[in-house]
């Protein structure tokens, strides 16, 4: 076995315990707040991106306007984000995450977070920082296979 099947092989086993794990703490503390994928994915996208009109989280999540506009509603009754009028059209209503909504998602990430504390206390201090030299490197190297990416698909549009 080469060194480059060795690291891609580390590579998948890493990738699939860290989102397995990561995902599944994640998503253990939205069930416990009752809610859907789809609700999750609009509360992420809310809580990453801001303040958007129903019509985005309709596209982000492949269904109708009127899809995501009844799945925001059961949000809105939930408290967990609210309409507003924007000045310039008042025919758009962008949705917000509401201090509850905020909450929510916040208990979602802290659980995320605990798991990660778990592994890097896990790790001998020498390894911690063996470990941080090594996944920045990753990351660097991820983004600039994003950058590339993401400049092909713009010309080839």
């Amino acid at each position: 076995m080469t060194e480059s099947d060795t690291l891609e092989k580390a590579l998948r086993e890493w990738a699939h315990v860290f989102m397995r794990r990561s995902v599944h703490e994640f998503i253990r503390a939205m069930k416990d707040a009752g809610l859907t994928p789809s609700q999750l994915s609009t509360l992420m996208r809310l809580h990453y991106h801001g303040p958007c009109p129903i019509s985005e989280v309709g596209d982000d999540l492949g269904v109708t306007t009127a899809a995501a506009s009844q799945m925001v509603e059961r949000l809105v009754q939930q408290g967990l984000i609210e309409r507003s009028e924007d000045p310039e059209d008042r025919r758009v209503r962008p949705i917000r995450l509401t201090p509850q909504g905020k909450a929510v998602v916040g208990r979602g990430i802290e659980a995320r977070l605990a798991w990660m504390q778990g592994l890097q206390d896990a790790l001998a201090p020498k390894e911690q920082a063996q470990a941080s030299r090594i996944l920045g490197r990753l990351t660097e190297a991820a983004r600039q296979l994003t950058d590339v990416e993401t400049r092909e698909a713009g010309s080839a549009s």
